[in-house]
């Protein structure tokens, strides 16, 4: 739970962001801990998000949505992630995963669907990676088979965030062997005959979050859940990670204002040769760039967001604010943990386990070398 001072652009977003202090403080603060020891995912907890209106947030309110600008979601991820990241993560990844439909899908599937799922009512999961089409996407080899009146889908896809309890997945299939452009999107049904999760990963952090391979076995998918057209998956998949790295980048800020405030009281408290060890140079200039490196990255995340809600090209900022506020956060943990001495490096305290969640933050949604290729390319081409 973050003491930060915001400014929102209406008292809508003001009342909004004092919900999810509020949901915050009560409901996730005090399980943190718990549930990340024990591996556990909060289901309740996320179910309770999206009662309050915050699994739908930056989609339209006639499909259910909360009708809020990027600015104001992304600081609604960034509070969230302050006080547990992976309920800041599963908002994130669901706000992702019904972008596609959002953006890309027919009046008449947005109708059918989309309520439900911007609603809080459903869990979704994004699904791009395999084993060997991590960063090189278009790579991908899981394929579906039109028969009929369905397609019929095989593959493997790995590292999906939510994998054997969402409702919904959207799945980013083979349709044909022209590279990138045989790429489409299908959005499958949970209880789909043929879909299943593999063991959960054994990962370094974000335990309470579940992260495994979805496994495809000739599902059979209805035609009508194809989104956009066949062959159009590449490019849905891409303006989907512009969007799906800003949530990143928020969940990045947060983690860091986490691991600061800890590091922060910690050194105003923590006396050494008769005074406050924050009154010692190496610690408090190491502070200040902890607070500066925040600073600049919810700065950077935000004029991203605004570009996005201006309707302007913003991926290569999205690609920088993942980029830094990642690096940021990766930086202001370990030194968090540096502040703390011994106690950091134990499980008493909690930035032991911000370090540890910190470096996922640096990998996925494309690894920020990935981040920095995609800024180059821009560079080039301006």
């Amino acid at each position: 739970m973050s003491t930060v001072e915001r400014s929102l652009p209406t008292e809508e977003a003001e009342a909004l962001l004092d919900l999810t202090r509020e949901l915050a403080r009560e409901e996730l603060a005090p399980r943190a801990a718990e549930y990340e020891a024990a591996g556990t995912f909060p289901r309740e907890q996320v179910a309770l998000l999206g009662k309050s209106g915050l699994l739908g947030l930056p989609y339209a309110e006639e499909h259910g949505g909360g009708g809020q600008p990027y600015e104001v979601y992304l600081q609604v991820v960034e509070e969230l992630a302050s006080s547990w990241f992976t309920a800041a993560l599963s908002v994130a990844v669901h706000t992702l995963s019904c972008f596609p439909l959002a953006w890309y899908g027919t009046a008449e599937q947005k109708a059918r669907w989309l309520p439900d799922m911007v609603g809080g009512e459903t869990l979704g999961a994004y699904c791009l990676s395999e084993a060997e089409s991590g960063s090189d996407a278009a790579a991908l080899r899981t394929k579906a088979v039109r028969d009929g009146d369905a397609y019929v889908v095989t593959g493997t896809k790995a590292w999906i965030t939510h994998a054997g309890l969402a409702d919904f997945y959207d799945v980013m299939v083979r349709t044909s062997d022209d590279g990138p452009r045989g790429i489409s999107c299908l959005l499958l049904a949970g209880d789909t005959a043929g879909v299943s999760a593999a063991p959960r990963e054994r990962k370094m952090g974000l335990t309470g979050s579940p992260t495994a391979p979805l496994l495809l076995q000739d599902a059979r998918v209805p035609a009508d859940r194809l989104i956009g057209a066949e062959g159009q998956g590449f490019t849905i998949a891409l303006a989907a990670l512009d969007a799906g790295r800003l949530g990143i980048a928020a969940c990045s800020v947060g983690l860091a204002q986490a691991a600061y405030e800890e590091a922060l009281a910690y050194a105003k408290q923590r006396e050494q040769f008769g005074r406050p060890i924050i009154e010692f140079q190496g610690l408090g200039f190491m502070l200040a760039d902890m607070a500066t490196a925040i600073e600049a990255g919810r700065a950077l995340y935000l004029a991203a967001a605004r570009r996005k809600d201006a309707g302007l090209p913003y991926s290569r900022q999205a690609a920088m604010a993942k980029l830094f506020c990642s690096d940021a956060a990766m930086r202001v943990t370990t030194d968090a943990v540096q502040v703390l001495g011994g106690y950091g490096y134990v499980q008493d305290y909690p930035v032991e386990r911000y370090m540890r969640e910190a470096k996922v933050l640096q990998i996925f949604e494309g690894t920020n070398q990935v981040q920095r290729l995609v800024i180059a390319r821009h560079l080039a081409r301006s």
